[in-house]
């Protein structure tokens, strides 16, 4: 994502300061960062291929009740 030339002075300024507070290298930091934003989208994209529509429901009661009123005589 981050690339050390398409970053702005200021984002790269404030990504140091990040890299500082973590005890890490700058390039060691962005280099996590998009480990971390990776692993983040993988899981996202199996979390979605793994969530499956639901089976459709019995209409409820009710539903069933005024489906019939619904119908003519």
């Amino acid at each position: 994502m981050a690339d050390k030339r398409a970053m702005t002075e200021g984002q790269r300024a404030y990504e140091a300061k990040r890299a500082r507070k973590a005890g890490l290298s700058l390039e060691r930091w962005l280099e996590q960062k998009e480990k971390a934003e990776k692993a983040e989208q993988e899981a996202a994209r199996k979390a979605a291929a793994k969530a499956t529509p639901a089976p459709a429901r019995k209409p409820g009661f009710f539903a069933r009740l005024l489906e019939k009123a619904q119908k003519p005589l």
